[in-house]
């Protein structure tokens, strides 16, 4: 199950259970993403602008859905993750390095 929302502030949260990521745009913006795993570690991330969505919802009833932006970008990396692919996985190997000498630094 994955939770997106179309609002960077939350809400307005839409559960998909067994999401497949079916088309995405060829277009990419970057973006800061983070995770509850590096608390304060916030890193540019290149995405698609939007991503088509095959998922089935609360009621069980499958479901196809363009997310476009912000919701995009969730939906993404929510999906990617619950996949076993990790965002900083998006990084260079050096930056990557970095960003955890950072998160290491912050967790004291």
């Amino acid at each position: 199950m994955v939770v997106v929302s179309d609002d960077p502030a939350g809400g307005d949260y839409r559960l998909l259970f067994n999401p497949v990521v079916t088309a995405v745009a060829a277009e990419t913006e970057a973006g800061e993403e983070g995770s509850v795993s590096l608390p304060g570690v916030r890193v540019s991330i290149e995405r698609p602008v939007w991503a088509e969505v095959s998922y089935m919802d609360a009621a069980g009833e499958p479901r196809t859905t363009r997310f476009e932006h912000f919701a995009a970008r969730v939906a993404l990396h929510e999906i990617e993750q619950m996949n076993g692919a990790f965002f900083l996985g998006k990084l260079s190997r050096l930056k990557r390095d970095m960003v955890l000498k950072k998160a290491r630094k912050l967790s004291g």
